[in-house]
């Protein structure tokens, strides 16, 4: 018994031991999230707009429907002429140079009326305010609903996580959340993972309540 004891106190102080930002990569990583290093926003703008370009368009599912769409299904169908990357709560800096890179691509870059695209919106590009080591987790203060539904409604979610701001346990952000959620109504999001669920006959589902993938973008700030 005394060397089990021993040998978990020495496994805890290896834990205590490792970088944050190495094991919230192995942890995010662990629940199919797809993990990057980059070292600066224009990189992470760059690496947004190759995503977008490499995937299929999506649109609005409709496929195995036995009654043809309503006037106003059919509508919001026809919203989806492009490839469309929502970002919310970019500075005016690096909305303007995404904008611009993603127009020369033919692409539709929006930071507002989420709303009016909900036709397909391709990938949500968004930065997240902290991250949890322990579990792979996003934190999220979505406060904003176009923050919320780009990083809902969007095919892939793109979110750029600076790496100063990665906790090992949520412990450790007790104080950073109690800010978080002193303004209310709050919205702070805990994102780990990209959306599943097993509750149709317990098969795995992806992307059924949001995001079929979900990017993270460790940012070397």
């Amino acid at each position: 018994a005394r060397s089990s004891a021993s040998d978990t106190n020495k496994g805890a102080g290896m834990n205590e031991n490792r970088n944050p930002v190495e094991l919230f990569e192995e942890k995010a990583k662990a629940v199919s999230a797809v993990v990057s290093k980059v070292a600066s926003m224009r990189e992470a703008v760059a690496y947004a707009l190759d995503v977008c370009d490499k995937k299929q368009a999506c649109q609005l599912l409709v496929s195995g429907c036995s009654e043809p769409l309503s006037e106003k299904g059919q509508a919001l169908c026809e919203t989806k002429q492009q490839k469309v990357i929502a970002a919310p709560g970019l500075s005016p800096e690096f909305f303007a140079d995404l904008e611009g890179s993603a127009r020369e691509r033919g692409i539709l870059c929006i930071e507002k009326g989420m709303r009016d695209h909900l036709g397909g919106v391709d990938i949500g590009f968004t930065l997240a305010d902290f991250g949890i080591a322990e579990t792979g987790t996003l934190v999220i203060n979505s406060n904003s609903e176009e923050l919320r539904l780009a990083t809902m409604i969007a095919e892939f979610h793109v979110a750029v996580l600076p790496q100063s701001k990665i906790r090992e346990t949520s412990r450790d952000l007790e104080a950073e959340l109690a800010a978080l959620t002193s303004v209310q109504p709050s919205y702070t999001a805990f994102v780990t993972g990209a959306s599943r669920t097993a509750d149709i006959e317990r098969v795995l589902a992806l992307g059924v309540h949001g995001p079929l993938e979900l990017h993270i973008l460790l940012l070397e700030d």
